[in-house]
């Protein structure tokens, strides 16, 4: 990812310098390098922010791997100014020394950390930065999402992720500086909510200046003073009343309307920070028995997403690889996507916010039920609301998926209080958004019944949720995966109910004679024809029915050895476009309604 990749997009700075890039590298399987005494050994080098298994990283090692080291050199003189060091995502255990001085610790692999690295730098400007990185393979007691136990992947777990994936960054801000920001959306009384928080010096008196545009438009010139570091303001936006005026500034799929801003800090008449960032004005909730975005009933058409390229596994291969990913999900006809086991790089939140996708945020999971890896679940998954509240493309939280990780819902205390603890604390943290406790069976806290079903008989589909009373049906007959859909005393209070999970269909457009013992799918097609007829029929009866409020099809793409995406790893499809989308959005084939380009409607771009 090239430098005018800015990585952070909701809290921009022009004065950074991206650390990606060659960096010396070694492993260190025995854990025998330990700094200052003993100094790595550098054998290889690797191209950051690639992890070491990939084939974009240079190196390419699939091997079990306990810990690696990264060194590089930058140049940047100090300045007079803070200087702070950005990572954007490290798996899984980090330790970071610049100059030989310990600046950082941090835990998590899917979640960013910073150090302040102002009082180690050289005079002269020569900068070393090393870090080291545990990442235990065998560790089943920490969030690791689809990366796979064993040796060589198998089923539905994929290659693991070892070290740097994210973008490494540097930037240099004044003595008190802007080191956060929330955007909240108050759509029934049509403001904006900012939270703007101060770091540094922030005893002196401080002000902040936020203002907000629609296009060319001045929305709002506001000036607060900072109490205590922080200021919380409400910023009244004018309602224009009327529905066709209201849905110019209304953020949606179908009108991506983003609201560029920016945000200064001031001591008197001295300007102190200048950010960019970006909001919008939009609603999510929860009306009886249907999902309601911006007031309205709304149909969620989702796929679920790995994320992952075959050459560069977790890390797109550039920026433009999230563009085009978003891209292709319009184009296939669906409104959203499920992020599957993976907190996704703000790059991707980006291009969703400004395109106009739908996104479900979903908890990597841990394997191993312990008090050890609910704290860590705890830690990070509480990490990844704080860096990701401010997108409007996201608006849904998952905590569990189908049990992982808790495997006795059913037997054992502990574990229904695990769901309900993380249920509750990412409804505490952001009351605006539907959460899942557990999505695809044995539901215990949730706003959203996530059923897993990948029958594939379209009318076997048919006749199990065409029934006139779907409550007792569901919940006590139905046994998705085997498992029961709701725990005993579930609080039925008519959630919306969303297939979130279904088809899952392998086929190899190429017709390898070996696919079907060297892939993997829930069913198989073996000819064009057959795999867009069952689509097509499955997805007319799950748009057809009722009791959905909405839908998630297995999957997006093929995923190394699981070969039941629509589009191959390489996202060529495997049947026209305009063809799966007709199919998804259950119409006949006409013209295609969804430009590659995110519709060229008007509204702010949120470029940072």
């Amino acid at each position: 990812m090239n430098q005018f990749e800015y990585p952070r997009p909701q809290l921009v700075r022009d004065n950074w310098i991206n650390l990606n890039g060659k960096w010396r590298f070694c492993f260190d399987d025995d854990l025998k390098f330990h700094l200052p005494d003993a100094s790595p050994e550098w054998t290889h080098e690797i191209n950051v922010p690639f992890a070491v298994e990939t084939e974009l990283s240079g190196i390419q090692d699939t091997g079990f791997h306990r810990a690696v080291w990264y060194e590089r050199e930058f140049e940047l003189t100090p300045n007079n100014k803070r200087t702070i060091l950005h990572f954007g995502a490290v798996d899984y255990a980090a330790r970071v020394w610049v100059n030989g001085r310990l600046v950082a610790e941090h835990e998590g692999g899917h979640t960013p950390f910073q150090a302040d690295i102002t009082g180690v730098m050289r005079a002269d400007g020569k900068q070393v930065v090393t870090v080291f990185v545990e990442d235990d393979p065998a560790d089943l007691a920490k969030p690791r999402g689809k990366q796979d136990w064993l040796l060589e992947p198998h089923s539905i777990w994929y290659p693991r992720t070892t070290g740097v994936w994210q973008t490494v960054w540097v930037e240099q801000v004044e003595d008190t500086y802007i080191a956060s920001l929330r955007w909240t959306p108050i759509f029934e009384t049509y403001e904006i909510g900012c939270e703007v928080f101060a770091a540094g010096h922030t005893q002196q008196e401080l002000f902040v200046e936020v203002k907000i545009w629609h296009g060319e438009q001045l929305l709002a010139d506001d000036y607060y003073k900072l109490l205590a570091g922080e200021a919380n303001r409400k910023i009244a936006l004018s309602d224009p009343g009327i529905d066709d005026s209201r849905n110019e500034i209304l953020w949606s799929p179908e009108r991506p309307t983003l609201l560029d801003a920016e945000v200064t800090l001031r001591c008197g008449d001295r300007v102190l920070d200048r950010i960019r960032s970006y909001t919008a004005l939009r609603s999510v909730s929860i009306n009886r028995d249907r999902f309601m975005l911006n007031g309205r009933p709304y149909q969620l058409r989702l796929v679920l997403d790995q994320g992952y390229w075959p050459e560069s596994f977790m890390t797109a291969p550039s920026d433009e690889h999230l563009k085009r990913d978003v891209e292709l999900v319009k184009l296939m006809g669906f409104n959203g996507v499920r992020k599957h086991q993976k907190i996704e790089d703000p790059r991707f939140l980006y291009w969703a916010d400004r395109l106009g996708l739908l996104v479900w945020e979903e908890m990597p999971s841990a394997y191993r039920f312990s008090s050890k890896a609910i704290t860590r679940m705890v830690r990070e998954w509480t990490e990844a609301i704080q860096r990701d509240y401010s997108h409007p493309c996201i608006i849904v939280w998952v905590a569990f998926n189908e049990s992982w990780g808790v495997p006795n819902l059913t037997l054992t205390q502990a574990h229904r209080n695990a769901v309900e603890a993380l249920y509750h604390l990412t409804r505490t943290l952001d009351s605006t958004r539907p959460v899942i406790g557990n999505d695809g069976w044995e539901a215990s806290a949730t706003d959203i019944l996530g059923i897993h079903d990948y029958d594939c008989d379209p009318e076997k589909v048919q006749a199990r949720y065409a029934v006139t009373d779907p409550v007792r049906t569901l919940f006590d007959q139905r046994r998705p995966g085997g498992r029961i859909l709701t725990l005993d005393g579930f609080p039925h209070r008519g959630q919306p109910i969303v297939l979130t999970e279904f088809g899952g269909i392998a086929y190899d457009p190429k017709q390898n004679p070996d696919a079907d013992k060297t892939t993997w799918g829930y069913s198989r097609a073996h000819s064009a024809d057959s795999y867009l007829s069952l689509y097509r029929d499955l997805l007319r009866v799950v748009n057809e029915t009722f009791m959905f409020s909405g839908f998630c099809y297995t999957q997006f793409t093929d995923t190394f050895q699981e070969a039941n995406g629509l589009l191959n790893a390489d996202r060529t499809p495997k049947l026209p476009l305009d063809v799966i989308s007709a199919a998804t959005r259950n119409v006949a084939l006409q013209r295609k309604e969804i430009e590659a380009e995110g519709d060229g409607l008007p509204g702010g771009t949120g470029m940072p």
